[in-house]
């Protein structure tokens, strides 16, 4: 790297996994419209725009599985707008600027090992499979972040990773990199956003007046006492679904305005390759950027959303008993079939999941020969499996109402693992679920009217039975 100092601007785009899990017919979200859903929406008001700005190739950037699906099948112009980008990056720069992020923007900290293990894993792949390379640094859904989760990215061969200010302890002087030292002895690099600039895009960019006037008035003057990097990062959808129109923003401060303000632009990638550590930092356990109590908006609830958030606790813990008793049954039956080793098992579904290997071809794949009513029931419960980390989406715990659509795709992912367990198995869990989504209470959105995690369910089986 030369002298100059540098500017990084990294996107995190991601949608959770819209729709429900027992149903082929097209997502229909009526507060989406004029749009048919949210993510035909965001996709006309910022993926596509984005795309057709060229804004793409000049940031950092993550993409969410379950938005990179939606994109390749309804968007494949948009879709290939990411790709092209990282394959440009590549061709100029020797790198690419995109990193990956764990499969299903899971809350990694309020996880398991065996569950942070499969998500940073199938992160990897669908990075692969996307953009025909590996990953050298993650992303972590919310930022949420702990010492395990460290230690998981490390031993699946992450070199990097993004937080914000207030995760970390210790001298901080721009972006860094910095080094955090882990128990086990090893360390992993990470990334610091400045969080000021950051959120000062996320909350006000539609008055900031146009990219010239900011990089003038905000990023100029501050460059004498910023470190050698400057880090934004925020949701990609910022620019132009958040704050309409401002995909130009992005446009103009990355290709003249942060230059004119003696700023070199570069990606996150590109820099960890050139630029190693120079100091160390400590790590603020259980934190995340957009929970101020640490991660209890995902698990107890907490006031950085309106009214009685009690609700998100009681669907963790409905949740969590129900993940129990999946995984038991699926142990069970794997370890009754002679599976010497579930979990890698679990994780080698990612294939049939991204259509690269026939689902009747998974246990032939790792040489697990059965015969085929064990083999059916056993891909059954693998199946289940994947719909039972699915549940975990962050997005169902996000928001301040029980009664929102991500909440209720939550619950449909559970009940569909379920119904898959029960197909294979007899054994029924839907009763004791249910009875635990019952202590989860909220209000519904249309008429105000007390409602509890069981009505939502009950909505949903009473759907499927009409459609049956």
């Amino acid at each position: 790297m030369s002298e100059s100092q540098f500017l990084s601007v990294h996107c995190h785009y991601y949608q959770p996994p819209r729709g429900n899990p027992f149903s082929p017919a097209s997502l229909v979200e009526a507060d989406a419209a004029p749009y048919p859903n949210w993510n035909a929406r965001i996709t006309a008001e910022c993926y596509e725009p984005n795309g057709r700005s060229g804004n793409y190739k000049l940031v950092s950037f993550n993409v969410g599985e379950t938005l990179a699906h939606w994109l390749a099948e309804h968007a494949p112009d948009t879709y290939r707008y990411f790709i092209e980008a990282d394959a440009e990056n590549r061709k100029q720069f020797g790198v690419g600027n995109g990193i990956a992020q764990p499969m299903d923007h899971t809350i990694l900290p309020l996880a398991r090992r065996s569950d942070k293990q499969t998500q940073v894993r199938w992160g990897k792949v669908v990075f692969n499979y996307r953009f025909d390379r590996p990953t050298s640094g993650m992303w972590l859904p919310e930022m949420a972040v702990d010492t395990d989760t460290l230690e998981v990215l490390v031993d699946e061969g992450i070199e990097w990773t993004i937080l914000t200010e207030r995760q970390v302890e210790g001298e901080i002087s721009g972006a860094g990199p910095y080094w955090v030292e882990l128990p086990s002895g090893k360390r992993i690099k990470v990334f610091l956003r400045d969080e000021s600039l950051s959120n000062d895009i996320a909350f006000n960019l539609g008055r900031f007046g146009g990219a010239g006037r900011w990089a003038r008035q905000v990023l100029g003057p501050r460059k004498k006492d910023a470190g050698e990097l400057t880090l934004i990062a925020t949701d990609g959808e910022t620019f132009g679904h958040h704050w309409s129109g401002e995909e130009q923003f992005l446009h103009w401060l990355l290709t003249y305005e942060a230059h004119a303000a003696g700023y070199e632009i570069t990606s996150l990638a590109r820099y960890a390759r050139e630029v190693e550590p120079k100091s160390k930092l400590k790590l603020r356990e259980n934190t995340s950027w957009s929970c101020e109590h640490g991660v209890a908006r995902w698990s107890t609830g907490c006031s950085c959303t309106a009214g009685d958030s009690t609700w998100k606790g009681a669907l963790r813990r409905a949740f969590d008993n129900l993940r129990f008793e999946l995984d038991e049954v699926y142990l069970d039956e794997a370890k009754h079939l002679g599976v010497d080793d579930p979990q890698r098992l679990r994780e080698a579904y990612i294939k049939v999941e991204l259509g690269l290997l026939p689902s009747e071809q998974l246990l032939q794949d790792q040489e697990i020969d059965l015969p085929p009513d064990d083999s059916l029931r056993l891909r059954t419960l693998i199946e289940a499996q994947f719909y039972r980390q699915r549940m975990y989406s962050s997005c169902a715990f996000f928001f301040a109402e029980l009664d929102s659509h991500s909440t209720h795709y939550g619950i449909a992912n559970a009940s569909y693992a379920i119904m898959l367990t029960q197909k294979a198995t007899g054994t029924d869990l839907h009763s004791t679920f249910r009875r635990e989504l019952a202590i989860a209470r909220g209000n519904d959105l249309n008429t105000g009217q007390a409602i509890t995690g069981a009505d939502v369910y009950d909505v949903l089986q009473s759907n499927l039975n009409t459609e049956s």
